[in-house]
């Protein structure tokens, strides 16, 4: 019997479900902040959210790999 479960710490099977899951939703979250304080063009910006708020993990990641690179950048002037 596992200990942990006696005092109501998760165990091993909840932590195997726990840790991806919680990976998924900060994944997801780091995309959408970063979607919504960076500028694109047009309706860019709306359809990245709706990308990764319905296709959540695979949506984040397809942000990271394709979509970062679709941002306006703002460059200063010293």
């Amino acid at each position: 019997m596992n200990n942990f479960s006696l005092i109501g710490l998760p165990g091993g099977f909840e932590l195997l479900l726990f840790v991806p899951v919680l990976l998924c939703l900060v994944l997801t979250i780091w995309a959408l902040i970063d979607i919504l304080r960076s500028n694109f063009r047009g309706n860019d910006k709306i359809i990245w959210v709706l990308v990764v708020l319905f296709l959540q993990f695979f949506g984040a990641i397809l942000y990271f790999l394709i979509g970062r690179r679709q941002k306006l950048h703002r460059y200063s002037e010293y």
